[in-house]
């Protein structure tokens, strides 16, 4: 694993690991966070040993120099194979040409086979229209879209999309050791507070 990446302690079994984890909100609904949020708790997806709750957890950053610096603490949740995290996907398109509720949608899509492979999926503007796909226009992508209401010509059409994501089998058990700094790289005060 390369240096920087993170790595979690679990106290019960008093063994250290290496892991790539996925962070969701805690709640019923678990969609995919790019990043830990310092201001909330989340909850970390990831592949291990199997560790009995309520065992402590301390997840660490591997530093380039010097020791490993803390990011959180927490307990195990669970052993859950089941459950899901989501990652949510936006594509938007724009409106063409707008006769009535019948609407002429590009640059959502850039083939036909697109168009025709998500016509099932609910569309939506962001000024609060709903819709769906009638037909694919062309070879290009267009399609013929139908909504509940008049369109406006500066509205943004969406189409929301979700994935399951897992997180990367990285399970590593060692752990390098951190690397000490020299005298030489130390600033001039610390060289002072070691003397």
């Amino acid at each position: 694993m390369a240096l920087g990446g993170p790595f979690g302690f679990c106290d019960s079994m008093e063994t250290t690991w290496l892991v790539n984890k996925l962070f969701s909100p805690l709640g019923d609904k678990h969609k995919l966070e790019p990043f830990l949020r310092a201001d909330a708790a989340a909850v970390a997806s990831l592949y291990g040993p199997i560790t009995f709750p309520p065992a402590s957890v301390l997840l660490f950053k591997q530093e380039k120099e010097g020791p490993h610096s803390l990011l959180a603490t927490g307990s195990l949740l669970s052993v859950d194979p089941d459950r899901l995290v989501i990652k949510r996907i936006v594509l938007s398109g724009h409106p063409f040409k707008i006769h009535r509720k019948m609407a002429v949608v590009r640059y959502m899509f850039f083939n036909r086979e697109d168009v025709t492979w998500f016509k099932p999926v609910e569309l939506r503007t962001k000024w609060g229209r709903r819709g769906h796909i009638k037909e694919p226009l062309g070879t290009h992508g267009h399609m013929k879209c139908q909504f509940d209401g008049q369109l406006k010509s500066q509205d943004t059409v969406l189409m929301t999309l979700y994935k399951r994501v897992f997180p990367k089998w990285t399970f590593d058990p060692f752990v390098p050791e951190p690397r000490q700094r020299n005298a030489s790289s130390l600033p001039c005060e610390e060289e002072e507070d070691m003397a």
